[in-house]
C-alpha cells in the first residue's frame, strides 16, 4: 500500500470517529434530556403527561438555564423563546383516543415526533424547578388575573435576595393588606404632588453638574440620581457616604438577581447575599434611630407638640410605614418593613434609571420623534402661570405625547422582562396543562416583541401609542392584576420630569453609539452610555 493511500485510510478513520464521537454525543444528549424529562413528569400519570404543553427539561440540575443565559448573554435575546418555537421535539399520548388515526397499536411507541410551534406554552426545567413558559398575551392575561390558581413562585434564591416578607415572596392577603397601607404614601395624588418639588429640583441640578464637563457613564449619573431621590422619599435622605454604600450594594443585588443560585466565592449570587446583608444592617440601624426619635416624640409635652405654630416634621416613607395600621390595628414588624424597603429602593434605583437612559438615547436617535416631544414640553411650558415655581402635576399630565414615549421605551426595553407564578391546582391555559406546583414563568419580553401583537417591534414608534388602549395582558411592563407594580406612577414621574427639562436645554452625544447591550440583570450598554452631555439652550426653566 502506497503512502498516499495510507493517508486516505487514516483520514478516512479520522473521519469515521469523528463522525462516532459526534453520534455518540448526540444520542447521549437526547438520552440524559428524554430521561429527566420523564423522571420529572413519572409522577403525573400517562393522562395528565399527555396534556402538558410541548418542551425540553434539559439536563438534570441545569435544565434550561444554559440556553437562557447563553441567549441573555448574546446580541439576541429573545432566542431563548423563539428556540421553544421552531424546535423539533417529541408528543406523548397516553390513550387509545390519542393514537387513533396515527395507525399505532395501544402497546406501541407512544412518541411520535411534532414541532412545538407556536402553543403560547412550554414546558422547560428553570431555576431548579419544572416550569411552564407562558409566552403570550392570553395565556399571561389568564395567568395573571387567577390569584386563586395561580400565587407568586420567584425562585428561593430571588426570595433570600428581596426578602420573604416582601410583596415577591408574601400570600395574596398579605400582599393586598401591606398594599392597601403603602399605595396611597407611593402613588396618591397628595404623595406624587409632595415628591414633585423634590424630583424637579434634583433633575436640574443633576443635568447643569453634567453639562459641558468631560463625558460621563449617563447610566452609572442616572442611576445615582434616581436613587438619591427614592432615598429622600424613603429615607429622607441620608449623607453621601452612606448613599454610595447603598447604591453599590444595591448594585450587587441586582447582579445576583438572575443568576445561577451558587453560593460559591466568586460568584454573583454570593456576593448578592453578601449585600442584602450589609443593606437589612443599614435600614435596621436607621429604623432603630426613627423609632427612637418617635418614643422620644412620644415622650414630649403634649402642649409643645401640638403647638400649631410649630412646623411640622417632615415624614417619609419609613415613617408613614411605621404608623402604618390595618382595620384591625395591626403595624407591620421590623422584618416587614426592611424588606418592602429593600424591595421598593431596589426597583425605583434599578428601573427609573435605565428606562431614563433608554429613552434619552432613543429620542436622541430619532430627530423627528425629539422635535414632536420638545414641541409639546415648549407649548407646556408657555402654559405655566410667571408666579408658578417648576413642574406640577397638571403640567405632568399635558405630557402625552411624552407619555408614548415613555410607554415604547418600556415595551421595547423589557426592564422585567420575566415574572413567577406557581399553580396552586391543576390548571388548562391554552389547552394545556399546567399541574400542581409546578412553576410558571410569565414571559413579557415575547409578548412585547410578538409581530402579532406589534408589528416591527423592533421599530422605536411612540405613535403606535396614539389613540390606543392597550388590551390586557398586551402590554405588561408593571405586570398586570392584583399584583400591579404599585410604583407605576411615581416611576413615570421621575422618568417625565426629567425628560422634561432634557428635552428643552440638551444634548446626548455617545462616544461608542454602536456598543454592545448586555441584557442581564437588565438591558445597559456595557460602557454605560459612555456620553457627552451639552448644554444647548438657556432658559428660566434650567436655572
Amino acid at each position: 500500500m502506497g503512502g498516499g493511500d495510507e493517508q486516505v485510510l487514516y483520514g478516512s478513520l479520522l473521519l469515521w470517529w469523528a463522525a462516532a464521537i459526534v453520534g455518540l454525543v448526540v444520542v447521549t444528549d437526547g438520552a440524559v434530556r428524554r430521561l429527566h424529562g420523564w423522571y420529572r413528569t413519572a409522577a403525573l400519570g400517562g393522562a395528565r403527561r399527555a396534556r402538558l404543553p410541548p418542551g425540553d427539561m434539559g439536563w438534570p440540575v441545569v435544565g434550561g438555564m444554559w440556553a437562557f443565559l447563553r441567549a441573555f448573554k448574546s446580541d439576541n435575546p429573545d432566542a431563548f423563546i423563539a428556540s421553544f418555537i421552531r424546535r423539533c421535539g417529541m408528543m406523548e399520548y397516553a390513550s387509545e383516543k390519542d393514537m387513533r388515526g396515527k395507525g399505532k397499536r395501544r402497546d406501541a411507541p407512544l412518541l411520535v415526533p411534532i414541532w412545538f410551534g407556536r402553543t403560547g406554552v412550554y414546558r422547560s426545567f428553570m431555576f431548579s424547578s419544572p416550569t411552564i413558559l407562558v409566552a403570550t398575551p392570553e395565556a399571561c392575561k389568564q395567568v395573571l388575573m387567577d390569584d386563586e390558581g395561580f400565587v407568586t413562585g420567584w425562585p428561593k434564591a430571588t426570595v433570600a435576595l428581596i426578602g420573604p416578607k416582601s410583596f415577591v415572596a408574601m400570600p395574596y392577603e398579605d400582599h393586598r393588606r401591606l398594599r392597601k397601607l403603602t399605595a396611597a404614601p407611593i402613588n396618591g395624588f397628595d404623595a406624587l404632588a409632595g415628591y414633585l418639588p423634590f424630583i424637579d429640583g434634583t433633575v436640574r441640578s443633576s443635568l447643569r453638574a453634567w453639562a459641558d464637563e468631560p463625558p460621563v457613564e449617563f447610566l452609572t449619573e442616572l442611576r445615582r440620581m434616581t436613587f438619591k431621590i427614592i432615598v429622600q422619599i424613603f429615607l429622607g435622605g441620608v449623607d453621601a457616604a452612606t448613599a454610595r454604600a447603598l447604591e453599590r450594594s444595591y448594585t450587587e443585588l441586582n447582579y445576583g438577581m438572575r443568576a445561577m443560585a451558587i453560593n460559591l466565592p466568586g460568584f454573583a449570587y454570593r456576593k448578592a447575599l453578601r449585600a442584602r446583608g450589609r443593606l437589612v444592617a443599614v435600614l435596621r440601624g436607621v429604623l432603630a434611630d426613627r423609632r427612637r426619635i418617635r418614643r422620644d416624640a412620644d415622650a414630649a409635652d403634649a402642649a409643645a407638640r401640638e403647638d400649631e405654630r410649630k412646623p411640622a416634621a417632615a415624614v417619609d416613607m419609613m415613617d408613614r410605614l411605621i404608623q402604618a395600621e390595618d382595620e384591625q390595628g395591626r403595624r407591620l414588624d421590623d422584618d416587614e418593613i426592611v424588606d418592602i424597603l429593600i424591595m421598593y429602593l431596589n426597583a425605583g434605583h434599578e428601573s427609573s434609571g435605565h428606562i431614563t437612559m433608554w429613552a434619552t438615547v432613543f429620542l436622541q436617535e430619532n430627530p423627528d420623534i425629539f422635535a414632536r416631544a420638545k414641541a409639546e414640553q415648549e407649548a407646556i411650558m408657555r402654559s405655566i402661570p410667571a408666579t408658578q415655581q417648576g413642574l406640577t402635576l397638571r403640567d405632568f399630565r399635558k405630557m402625552e405625547y411624552l407619555s408614548q414615549v415613555i410607554d415604547e421605551t418600556l415595551r421595547l426595553v423589557n426592564i422585567s422582562f420575566v415574572s413567577f407564578r406557581q399553580a396552586t391546582k391543576d390548571i388548562f391555559v391554552n389547552g394545556y396543562l399546567i399541574p400542581k406546583g409546578w412553576k410558571v414563568q410569565l414571559w413579557y419580553r415575547s409578548v412585547h416583541m410578538d409581530s402579532e401583537v406589534y408589528p416591527d417591534p423592533k421599530n422605536f414608534n411612540p405613535s403606535r401609542w396614539e389613540g390606543q388602549t392597550p388590551r390586557a395582558g398586551t402590554f405588561l411592563p408593571f405586570g398586570l392584576g392584583a399584583r400591579l407594580c404599585p410604583g407605576n406612577d411615581l416611576a413615570k414621574l421621575e422618568i417625565s420630569v426629567f425628560l422634561h427639562h432634557f428635552l428643552l436645554g440638551y444634548k446626548l452625544t455617545r462616544l461608542n453609539p454602536k456598543c454592545r447591550v448586555r441584557y442581564l440583570p437588565h438591558p445597559r450598554p456595557v460602557d454605560n452610555c459612555l456620553a457627552k452631555i451639552t448644554r444647548v439652550v438657556s432658559s428660566d426653566n434650567d436655572e
